[in-house]
């Protein structure tokens, strides 16, 4: 025999508040209702629920039973409802943001991560990939979202695009490089030195290629290539090789990886830092990434702005 979970419910509440008068004002009913349900449960059955000779009703065994099934079924309903309204408000759910690897490790995936240890019922699933990879995925509805270094003009129909930080890449090397203590640097002056190089085909990669063409030299001398933002920095770090970085991973990870940015000139790509979305409107927890992202990465652009200026006060290069 199949039962109601409503009518499991009900008998909880008659039980729990010792009557029918109790359990229908905890469920938000009229006593004749419950009533009537109590006895129409009782016909199906075949026997009687309670007592009724006794002041105040006395379940029966098999009451009792069904009465803490009732239980479970109205935790497991409550339990629903608190899923259903945590996922509308954006507190839980998951969330897919995909985006190019030197920009996720150096600069987004720590601010992910703020992101997520304020909305701890947030999954966050990351995905590595360029724009012609992740495009599809995220105009198919696989990804939620991209961050990636993009020309704001590219954008095709149905999707929208929101600037982070401007396009802006520095020749990055070790601190206490030759180069960091030369004045009056020049372009040519870097010619002397080998190359760690981004993976092949990569923006970063294609931006090397124009620095180091913008200097004249014909052989380009790659000591390294085609490694993690990790590999690279650590390459960078422990030799006179140089690289070509976005500023903010430059500046994000100084510290950490002892790198610091030459002094020079060089032409920056036309592209810009974008969190891509798709143009619709976006779902609670995809508002809410949106907002905390903007604003990371607008206290970021503040960061960096104060400590040129800082530098620039106090005498520096």
């Amino acid at each position: 025999m199949k039962l109601d979970p409503e009518h499991l419910m009900i008998l909880a509440a008659v039980v729990d508040g010792s009557g029918v008068v109790e359990g229908a004002a905890s469920l938000g009913k009229s006593q004749p209702s419950l009533s009537r349900t109590i006895a129409l449960l009782e016909a199906r059955i075949g026997e009687p629920l309670f007592d009724r000779s006794r002041r105040p009703l006395k379940p029966t065994e098999l009451c009792e039973a069904l009465a803490a099934q009732g239980r479970r079924v109205l935790e497991a309903q409550l339990a629903a409802t608190d899923t259903l309204d945590r996922h509308r408000s954006g507190k839980a759910g998951v969330l897919r943001v995909g985006g190019s690897p030197f920009f996720m490790d150096g600069v987004v995936s720590p601010r992910i991560a703020e992101f997520q240890v304020q909305n701890p019922e947030v999954r966050i699933e990351q995905r590595y990939g360029y724009w012609g990879e992740l495009l599809p995925l995220l105009i198919g509805g696989a990804l939620d979202a991209a961050i990636l270094p993009i020309h704001r003009a590219s954008a095709p129909t149905g999707l929208r695009m929101i600037r982070l930080l401007p396009g802006r890449n520095v020749i990055a090397c070790r601190m206490g490089h030759p180069l960091l203590r030369k004045r009056n640097l020049a372009l040519p002056d870097i010619g002397a030195y080998s190359w760690v190089a981004p993976p092949a085909g990569s923006p970063l990669y294609n931006d090397l290629k124009s620095v180091v063409a913008a200097i004249g030299l014909t052989d380009l001398r790659i000591a390294f290539s085609g490694g993690s933002l990790n590999a690279v920095l650590s390459m960078i770090a422990a030799s006179d090789a140089l690289t070509v970085l976005p500023y903010s991973v430059v500046f994000s990870l100084r510290r950490t990886f002892s790198i610091e940015a030459v002094n020079i000139r060089i032409t920056h790509p036309e592209r810009d830092l974008c969190l891509v979305l798709r143009d619709e409107t976006p779902p609670p927890l995809l508002r809410k990434f949106e907002r905390f992202t903007n604003a990371a990465f607008a206290a970021l652009e503040d960061t960096i702005l104060h400590a040129e200026r800082k530098a620039l006060w106090q005498g520096g290069d």
